[in-house]
């Protein structure tokens, strides 16, 4: 039965042309204040524990069919600037917070968080008790969700929900990876890297570049031929949204890839169709990770790492235990999930979260140190390079 379950931030009333409404799929229902864009908004429900760095993680393709709940009080605070904007657009589908800036203070920021999401067609939901909806969410799970601010009838809202597809099983890679192959970086670098955009951040491409890489971006469905005739030194497969398990011809790309022993470094949702490609199974989390201060452990070096995430998959860490072409390189402290994955005789690595953060702490760069580590030796001797780990891989 359809009970839904009404929550007013300290008992405000709000005029019609104002009101917000958030509707669950199990049928909880938080009324707040409408800001940003009028419409409604479907899409996954999920939360982001960081305190800073919003504007990042709205421009995040990752979180791309998906409404994000800030746990931090105050969003807006600094308004938006286009250095921190990690793809063109915003990605997420809506916005739920509990205090909503409508003004900034910071001096270089060019416009209100409020304009940023007219301007993109996006809304938000502001004056919600965020607190109750995260222990919401943190004990039921991650469900779709409806916002808006035009419809309140919950019996035409609850039939909208119901159309909106389950994220378990869903491919979204597509819908926000480029369509045309593009590069960046000086032709005259040391390094020569093909990104596979399963919907990258700026900032990985940023911290290639800084360190002397010529990078270009390829489409996620980009052949095996297309890549290669770029010559590269190196291949990244970046992060991105929904499912790894649909995206069967980038998995299947990856497993001829892997046979060029070309160093391959995944990030994310790299990550998991790397791990696919191996073999390992990945599954749907209960609410994922979400936030920049999650504790990761180097398994190798015995170091932990403060860390950005942003996944609502995950890879199987038994499996990849008993995988004797695999190490374990990387654990997550707060449930032990797999963090992070070498392979033992090709020069493949990847982790299940963002090393080149924005936002988050720089604790984790040194991964992309590996990657060009990986490509020197890679360059220096490629004839070696093979015998090595045609070698190892035999022995």
């Amino acid at each position: 039965m359809f009970c839904p379950l009404f929550f007013n931030l300290d008992g405000m009333k709000y005029e019609h042309k104002n009101k917000g409404i958030v509707l669950l799929e199990d049928g909880t229902v938080f009324e707040g204040r409408a800001a940003g864009a009028q419409g409604t908004a479907t899409g996954e429900i999920c939360f982001n524990t960081g305190m800073t760095g919003y504007q990042e993680i709205f421009t995040d393709p990752s979180y791309y069919g998906q409404i994000m709940t800030a746990t931090t009080p105050h969003i807006g605070n600094y308004g938006i600037t286009d250095e921190d904007m990690e793809s063109e657009t915003i990605k997420i589908s809506g916005l739920i917070c509990k205090k909503f800036s409508d003004g900034y203070s910071r001096p270089r920021a060019t416009m209100s968080l409020d304009d940023y999401l007219k301007r993109d067609k996006v809304l938000a939901i502001t004056d919600i008790d965020t607190r109750a909806l995260v222990t919401h969410i943190r004990d039921k799970g991650a469900m779709n969700a409806i916002i808006s601010s035009v419809e309140f009838d919950l019996e035409v809202l609850k039939m909208e929900l119901s159309k909106v597809p389950s994220m378990d099983g869903l491919e979204l890679a597509s819908k926000v990876s480029t369509h045309i192959a593009y590069e960046d970086g000086s032709e005259e670098s040391s390094y020569r890297v093909a990104l596979i955009d399963l919907g990258t951040k700026k900032n990985i491409v940023r911290c290639l570049v800084d360190r002397n890489c010529f990078v270009k971006v390829f489409p996620y469905d980009t052949s095996v031929e297309d890549i290669m005739e770029f010559v590269p030194d190196g291949i990244l497969v970046s992060n991105g949204p929904g499912d790894p398990s649909p995206l069967t011809g980038v998995i299947g790309t990856l497993k001829e890839l892997i046979k060029k022993n070309i160093p391959i470094f995944g990030i994310c949702l790299g990550h998991q169709v790397l791990s696919l490609a191996n073999g390992l199974s990945t599954s749907k989390m209960h609410n994922g990770h979400r936030g920049i201060n999650h504790p990761v452990k180097n398994l190798k070096t015995g170091h932990c790492e403060v860390t950005s995430q942003n996944h609502g998959f995950v890879v199987d860490r038994k499996q990849a235990e008993m995988n004797e072409e695999l190490d374990v390189t990387h654990i997550h402290l707060n449930d032990e999930t797999l963090a992070g994955i070498r392979m033992k005789n090709r020069p493949v690595f990847s982790v299940q979260y963002h090393p080149e953060a924005s936002p988050g702490p720089l604790d984790s760069r040194y991964l992309f140190d590996d990657f060009i580590g990986l490509m020197e030796g890679y360059k220096k001797n490629k004839n070696e390079f093979h015998k090595q780990y045609h070698s190892e891989a035999n022995s």
